[in-house]
């Protein structure tokens, strides 16, 4: 086991302490327990890729064949109808 000193807010160590004291933990065992609990939540960091990730490409997207005005046209055409 090893011994080590860390620093801790004091509104997080007045928590931490009356969470261990509810318990009947010592402060040791809780911050043990809470590493351990650190280490089961976050597995480890993925290796970065070698390259750039970039989303794949299709041939069949898009309005092909369709002007912008056309486009814009089958819009409002499908949209809801404006009350005057």
């Amino acid at each position: 086991m090893n011994k080590t000193q860390i620093q801790v807010p004091a509104g997080l160590f007045k928590e931490v302490r009356d969470f261990a004291k509810k318990r009947e933990w010592s402060l040791a065992e809780t911050f043990r327990r809470g590493a351990e609990l650190l280490l089961q939540v976050y597995p480890e960091q993925p290796v970065a890729p070698d390259a750039a990730w970039t989303p794949p490409t299709s041939k069949r997207v898009g309005w092909k064949g369709l002007s912008a005005a056309q486009l814009r046209d089958a819009a409002f055409a499908d949209g809801e109808p404006r009350l005057t």
